[in-house]
């Protein structure tokens, strides 16, 4: 099962590929939203895409809202995970189509959590 990770830290970008990776996940990661898109169009699509909101060239809702007006990935799960924390945030995010919604930090717990919260399970 594969796992696309948006994020322009490095470091956030480690720490789930970690996380995932010891819950069964193939992790293929992406610095910005183009370069997600890219990654969506040359490849198998993924189980889900853990997505920050704050990132240079594409943002995370701009991502949101590319995947969701395509019918090609209209039904990829989707997470946000960020420090965005204000209600207004979270409401906009789930509008354009997130379906979970993770403040950071976490802790790898926390992950695990909304992946089963969303149904998907690594192999």
């Amino acid at each position: 099962m594969r796992a696309l990770v948006i994020d322009d830290s490095a470091v956030i970008r480690t720490v789930l590929t970690r996380i995932l990776t010891n819950l069964g996940f193939e992790v293929v990661q992406a610095a910005h939203g183009k370069e997600a898109l890219e990654r969506l169009r040359g490849g198998p699509l993924p189980a889900i895409a853990l997505v920050d909101w704050n990132m240079p060239e594409m943002n995370g809702y701009e991502f949101i809202r590319s995947v969701r007006a395509s019918s090609e990935w209209r039904d990829l799960p989707l997470m946000m995970v960020t420090t965005e924390t204000e209600m207004e945030q979270v409401v906009k995010a789930l509008a354009a189509g997130a379906n979970e919604y993770l403040m950071k930090p976490f802790t790898p717990e926390m992950v695990e959590e909304k992946l089963q919260i969303l149904g998907i399970k690594g192999s």
